[in-house]
C-alpha cells in the first residue's frame, strides 16, 4: 500500500459526497494506494490542468534576453509565460523537440507529468505558438511515435489531434529513422502471440501550418536540387546526437533543423524554437541565413546553448 508521507502535509477536514467517497475507496483498493494518496493525486492533477488553462499567463513574464548576435536571440524564459507580443503573427517556421514526458532529467521542467497533464501542457504551448505564427507559418515538431513508460500512450496521434484542435492544419509527417536499434528489456509474451510488444525505433517530425500552406510572398530559397529530391521523401535516415558529446539529456542532431529550415523556409525568415535546450535550432538558423528566437527555462541549458552558439559564430567568422 502506498501512503502519503510528506513533511509539508497538513491535515484538513473536507466533505465528500458518499458516492464519490465510495468510488475513491474502490480506486484506492485497486491501485494499492491509501485513500489520502489517491485524493491528493487527483487534486494535484486538476490543479496543474487549471494552471495550464489560465491563458492570461501567456504574456505575463518579462523577456530576459541573454544572447543577441547576428539575428539570433535567446531568452531565459518559460515559453508559455514570456511576453512575446512583439512577435505575434511574425514567425515563419517553428522547429522544436518538446519534452517527451519520459522522466528525463531536464532540471526545471517536470518530465514526469501525469499524461493528461502533459497533453494539457502540449495544448498550452501550441496555443501560444499559434498566436505567434504568420498566417502562412509552418511548424516542424519532433516527437516520439509512442511511449511505453508508465503505460502505452499514442503520443504522435494525440499531438496531431491537439494541434488540430488548437487551429493548426495538417500537412504531412516525416519519419526520422535514427538507425537506433533499441536495447530491448521487455518483449511481452516471448515467442507467443499472447501479448507481444512491438517497438518502432523511429521518431516523427509533424509538419503543420496555421492558415495557408503556400507562402503568401515569394522569398529566396537556399535548397539545391539534390536536397529537394531527397528530403521530400518522407523517410529521413541519419544518426541521432550523442548526449555525452553535447552535454544535454535529449539533444537532436544539427541535420534535423537544417533540413527543415532549408525545405520549409526562405532566407531571412524568422525561426522559433520554444524549447531551445542545447541550442541546435538556433545554430542551424544562423548557418542557413535565417533570423531566430528561442526560449529556454533552465539556466544550465541556457549556458550550454550560448556556448555552442558562440562557438558556431566563431567558426563561421573564421571560414569567411
Amino acid at each position: 500500500m502506498r501512503y502519503l508521507k510528506d513533511s509539508q502535509t497538513k491535515e484538513l477536514k473536507i466533505r465528500l459526497k458518499w458516492d464519490i467517497y465510495e468510488s475513491l475507496k474502490d480506486i484506492s483498493l485497486q491501485e494499492g494506494k491509501s485513500l489520502n494518496f489517491v485524493i491528493n493525486e487527483l487534486i494535484n492533477k486538476e490543479v496543474k490542468i487549471l494552471q495550464y488553462n489560465n491563458q492570461n499567463q501567456f504574456f505575463i513574464e518579462k523577456p530576459r534576453i541573454v544572447f543577441d548576435k547576428k539575428n539570433i536571440k535567446l531568452f531565459h524564459n518559460d515559453f508559455i509565460k514570456v511576453d512575446f507580443s512583439e512577435y505575434v503573427g511574425r514567425v515563419n517556421l517553428l522547429i522544436t523537440s518538446p519534452p517527451y514526458n519520459l522522466s528525463i532529467e531536464y532540471g526545471k521542467h517536470n518530465d514526469s507529468l501525469d499524461y493528461e497533464v502533459y497533453l494539457e501542457f502540449t495544448k498550452q504551448w501550441l496555443t501560444k505558438a499559434y498566436e505567434l505564427m504568420a498566417d502562412d507559418g509552418r511548424i516542424c515538431v519532433n516527437i516520439p511515435l509512442d511511449k511505453n513508460k508508465n503505460g502505452l500512450k499514442p503520443v504522435y496521434s494525440d499531438f496531431v489531434e491537439i494541434a488540430k484542435r488548437v487551429g493548426f492544419k495538417y500537412q504531412s509527417t516525416i519519419v526520422w529513422n535514427e538507425q537506433n536499434i533499441s536495447r530491448r528489456t521487455a518483449w511481452g509474451s516471448w515467442l507467443s502471440a499472447s501479448a507481444p510488444y512491438v517497438i518502432a525505433p523511429v521518431e516523427m517530425i509533424v509538419v503543420m501550418y496555421k492558415k495557408q500552406w503556400k507562402r503568401l510572398n515569394k522569398g529566396e530559397s537556399t535548397i539545391n536540387k539534390e536536397e529537394f529530391i531527397e528530403w521530400t521523401n518522407g523517410v529521413w535516415t541519419f544518426s541521432g546526437e550523442s548526449k555525452k558529446r553535447v552535454g544535454h539529456p535529449a539533444p537532436f542532431p544539427l541535420e534535423l533543423p537544417r533540413r527543415c529550415i532549408k525545405l520549409f523556409s526562405y532566407k531571412d525568415d524568422l525561426i522559433l524554437d520554444p524549447f531551445v535546450g542545447s541550442g541546435t535550432t538556433l545554430i542551424s538558423a544562423f548557418q542557413e541565413g535565417r533570423k531566430a528566437i528561442g526560449t529556454e527555462i533552465d539556466e544550465r541549458f541556457i549556458n550550454l546553448a550560448m556556448s555552442r552558439i558562440n562557438s558556431s559564430l566563431f567558426v563561421q567568422q573564421n571560414l569567411i
